[in-house]
């Protein structure tokens, strides 16, 4: 029913905004479906992509509950997932704002150059050889790697060019 898909709508917005799911909930919902495991998870994905592409392209909720009646969607369970659509678009778009584009983030940069005047090889080297470690924040875990890198002099100025 109808009903029944706004309360599973809520769980996946719930969801996309970064909350915990209630499996539970949307198990004993689709429980007289009489749907398998691999159809409630099918169901979760399509209705979390309908919704995050449809906040992500800014589409209003009138758009929406046309463009799903016309994919053969009742009017009812259009109008019961676009409600609630309407209820969570704009926190829906601000979070999909905050994670756009964002793996991850610079910390900070060590550097250190290293001169090599000859070696074992040759009489006369003269060149540098520039050290970076870039220390980047994981956006979402929070973590911290490291990651280094050596330039030669001539690469060192392509990076900063």
């Amino acid at each position: 029913s109808s009903v029944k898909l706004k309360l599973i709508c809520a769980q996946v917005l719930r969801d996309l905004l970064g909350e915990a799911i209630e499996y539970e909930k949307i198990l004993k919902l689709t429980s007289d479906a009489k749907l398998e495991s691999g159809d409630v998870k099918a169901t979760i994905a399509v209705l979390g992509f309908i919704l995050s592409s449809a906040a992500k392209h800014n589409v209003d909720s009138e758009s929406l509950s046309s463009e799903l009646q016309q994919l053969g969607l009742p009017k009812e369970h259009a109008s019961g997932l676009c409600r609630s659509y309407e209820e969570k678009q704009s926190s829906l778009q601000d979070s999909l704002r905050a994670c756009s584009l964002r793996l991850s983030q610079l910390g900070s940069v060590c550097w250190r150059v290293d001169y090599t005047l000859s070696s074992s090889e040759l009489r006369e080297v003269n060149e540098p050889l520039v050290h970076l470690t870039f220390n980047l924040r994981d956006g979402e875990r929070g973590r911290t790697a490291a990651v280094p890198v050596a330039l030669s002099a001539d690469k060192f100025r392509v990076l900063l060019a």
